[in-house]
């Protein structure tokens, strides 16, 4: 099969204008395939060739203007296109498509428990081709009218309000002009919960044997807060005339943004007991999702080299709404001591890549940008550019982005011009010192005493500009061991100099508070306090930003492995904030002891890593801290190396004093 390259998308973009597709599917001819037949109404604005894309199990037909093709001229997925005049034509396309078992295309799966099937399309990139025929590229846009016949007892989903008109055949109202990777069908006896808002019909769906775990009520909260705090934050309304949530078996992303209609892997119906931080980074996902309504449905790349775009975007905008409109106070430190860490990883490999790449070739390429740079790096440098800008006119630019290409295509180019509106300052120097360079800039804080008084300055290795905070910290004359905040001071890198900073602190934490994406170290004094007061620092993002350079001094060889462990035995019995615990236990057992550790120490790590385990559960006895607890009880069966306890738990299905050994501890 051939991928799509850049310049054949370009060129048929210039030979095509996409106005309308009808597309009718058949989902009762049977286990392995369906049936697909597809109109696509569009327009040449020259003489020449060109081609559709198709997948097809068979293809029984196709005509265009009323007049046969061979069927032969398929050749891989494309159907040549030849000798086409300037002007309006009409392709159809009939053809037998195949259900796939591996997420791409029409997925389709029959639940164990019973024996229901569902079906839900994934067509993202390339895979509209395995559902129906189409111009499967970004920019070529169009209204999309679906109808789908689907066996008795159904409920079929899509991205615009289905209605069933008998005989088993539902009708999903003609969407906006929307991308073909961004349709979206979902078909299948839905456990269903339905509602309105703000004069749009909502809904939630998972299959019928996840009814009695579905906490659709608090699901619906998060939606209709995010979806109000969006209208707030957002000039242009929400573009589509539904939003349902389907919760969809066997889904290899976390979710999809298709317009109207968002899929989720349905492990989010939790069917065990999860910690907050773990219902947290759900909403916050329904809150990426929903950004993307705007910025990648609304809004879409023109070609894939910006995909990026629609990933740092809705994931700033998850992070950032969550936050704000959500009961989920804490998504920032999640992102910090864990997310944050996805993107510093794989920009120090030798795979790394700009977050905004010059060229990406083919979709093929395109796919290979989808890791820890495009999403949390990206968010990392987005919300680094919110700080850069303020707040208002990063809001204000975004609102002009939105109304200059609504229901159309952008490039990076339109993107940092929308923003350059509303700002004097050189957004695309800062684009191209953030977004066109590889690596992580590294800060090591410098303090200087003269005449009774010390100076910070800042040791900058690297080549970006930052807007970042020095939280300056003493310790408690009460307590020795707690450290307090004196004051935090605003540095703009490299223009700051040397900062008048009074007596020397005894903590400089260079970017507190996690504005900006850089690694940061302690001078000695500093590392010196952390040893002694790590847990006693007042605000968790902070501790998250301590946790976050420590693990990157190991990773660079500055910091032992066994120190971190003796940091992580003292302080994390006493830590209180969930994500953090579990983002250092995970880090401990996983990459220290497993990984980083000659074997022949790896049974003390693991002892150490037990005993800190112990000493949560015994905090934890109280049943205050439930979430702390499962943490504690799920990493001391991962790191026990002695079975004798775990037996025990596991003969008598509980832990003492909880909690139960539900199905996945």
């Amino acid at each position: 099969m051939s991928v799509l390259t850049r310049d054949e998308a370009q060129l048929r973009a210039e030979i095509l204008d996409v106005h309308r597709y009808t597309v009718e599917l058949d989902l009762t001819t049977g286990d392995e395939t369906f049936d697909s037949r597809t109109a696509i109404r569009f327009t040449t604005r020259f003489d020449g060739d060109t081609f559709v894309e198709l997948k097809p199990a068979e293809l029984h037909g196709v005509t265009l203007d009323g007049q046969p093709l061979d069927t032969g001229s398929l050749t891989g997925n494309r159907l040549s296109l030849k000798n086409l005049t300037a002007g309006e034509h009409e392709l159809r396309v009939h053809a037998a498509m195949r259900y796939s078992r591996t997420g791409e295309g029409m997925h389709r799966f029959t639940d164990p428990g019973d024996g229901e099937t569902y079906v839900y399309t994934q067509l993202f990139m390339d895979d509209v081709q395995r559902v129906f025929a189409a111009f499967d590229q970004p920019d070529l846009k169009a209204v999309f009218e679906v109808r789908v016949t689907a066996p008795e007892g159904w409920t079929v989903l899509a991205n615009s309000v289905t209605t069933r008109h008998g005989d088993g055949v539902w009708q999903a109202a003609p969407t906006p002009p929307i991308s073909t990777y961004l349709v979206a069908v979902a078909a299948g006896p839905w456990h269903s919960v339905r509602t309105e808002h703000r004069g749009l019909p909502f809904g939630v769906h998972c299959r019928r044997s996840l009814a009695p775990h579905l906490d659709a009520d608090e699901i619906l909260d998060i939606t209709r807060a995010c979806f109000d705090r969006y209208h707030e934050k957002f000039e242009e309304p929400y573009p589509f005339d539904s939003y349902d949530q389907a919760f969809v078996p066997e889904f290899n992303a976390g979710a999809m943004e298709n317009p109207g209609l968002v899929t989720f892997r349905d492990e989010f119906v939790y069917r065990s007991a999860v910690t907050d931080t773990e219902r947290q980074s759900r909403a916050m996902v329904i809150a990426h999702e929903m950004a993307h309504m705007w910025f990648g449905d609304l809004v879409t790349l023109k070609w894939w080299d910006d995909i990026w775009l629609n990933e740092s975007f809705a994931e700033y905008m998850g992070y950032q709404t969550t936050a704000e409109a959500t009961r989920f106070t804490g998504p920032w430190t999640e992102f910090g001591v864990t997310r944050k860490a996805w993107g510093y990883d794989a920009d120090q490999r030798p795979t790394t890549h700009p977050v905004a790449p010059d060229h990406v070739d083919d979709t093929a390429s395109a796919l290979l940008n989808f890791d820890g740079i495009s999403y949390a790096k990206g968010a990392s440098a987005l919300r680094q550019l919110a700080a850069w800008l303020g707040e208002k006119d990063f809001l204000a630019g975004i609102n002009t982005h939105f109304a200059r290409h609504k229901f159309g295509n952008a490039t990076l180019a339109d993107f940092i011009d929308s923003l350059a509106s509303a700002t004097d300052r050189d957004v695309a120097a800062w684009a191209d010192s953030w977004l066109r360079t590889t690596g992580v800039d590294t800060l090591t804080p410098a303090i200087t005493a003269a005449g009774g008084t010390c100076a910070l300055t800042v040791d900058h290795a690297g080549s970006r500009p930052h807007r970042l905070c020095a939280g300056l910290y003493d310790h408690d004359i009460a307590d020795e061991g707690r450290l307090v905040l004196r004051e935090r001071i605003d540095l703009d890198l490299p223009r700051t100099g040397p900062q008048p900073i009074g007596k020397r602190p005894a903590l400089v934490v260079l970017n507190d508070g996690d504005i900006t994406y850089a690694k940061i170290r302690f001078d000695a004094a500093s590392f010196e306090a952390l040893r002694t007061g790590l847990s006693g620092l007042p605000d968790p993002l902070t501790r998250a930003v301590v946790w976050n350079a420590l693990r990157d001094a190991v990773r660079d060889g500055d910091l032992p492995p066994a120190a971190y462990l003796e940091t992580a035995r003292a302080h994390l019995p006493r830590e209180t904030d969930l994500a953090i615990a579990q983002g250092v236990l995970a880090f401990a057992a996983g990459q220290l002891a497993d990984q980083y550790l000659a074997p022949a120490h790896r049974p003390a790590a693991l002892t150490t890593l037990t005993s800190l385990c112990r000493d949560l559960l015994r905090r934890t006895e109280d049943g205050d801290h439930p979430g702390l607890r499962l943490i504690a009880v799920r990493h001391l069966i991962d790191v026990a190396a002695h079975p004798e306890t775990i037996a025990a738990w596991l003969a008598d299905g509980t832990v003492p004093g909880g909690p139960e050994l539900d199905p996945e501890l």
